[in-house]
């Protein structure tokens, strides 16, 4: 991947952590980390992971951040001065999630 997509990947995470924040007003978006996004080589797509705090709202996340899907994406184009705006697919980053897990495995190796 060339450093320009990379850099552009670590933008959308910035703007679209800075528009969840601030101009959402959905109640099941206010909690939501933004952990990366993947930019395709041509524009055409971005995946952008995702994580929340409370996992009993995780599906009602999903739907509320698909609702916003095109929201976002507008004020994207605003913020970030490209030709294309990728399309968005938000994705839940369950990365956190499995370290948890692995690291309370090994507390409880080391503990027994």
């Amino acid at each position: 991947m060339s450093v320009k997509i990379d850099r552009l990947g670590s933008n959308f995470v910035k703007v679209i952590s800075e528009i969840l924040a601030t101009e959402i007003k959905d109640e099941n978006i206010k909690f939501v980390t933004i952990t990366s996004c993947d930019v395709t080589n041509d524009l055409s797509f971005a995946k952008v992971y995702f994580t929340v705090l409370d996992m009993d709202k995780k599906k009602d996340t999903i739907k509320a951040l698909e609702k916003a899907k095109s929201f976002i994406r507008g004020e994207i184009s605003k913020r970030i001065k490209i030709r294309h705006t990728p399309e968005l697919r938000f994705i839940f980053d369950d990365s956190i999630e499995y370290g948890n897990k692995i690291e309370k495995l090994i507390n409880d190796i080391n503990n027994k």
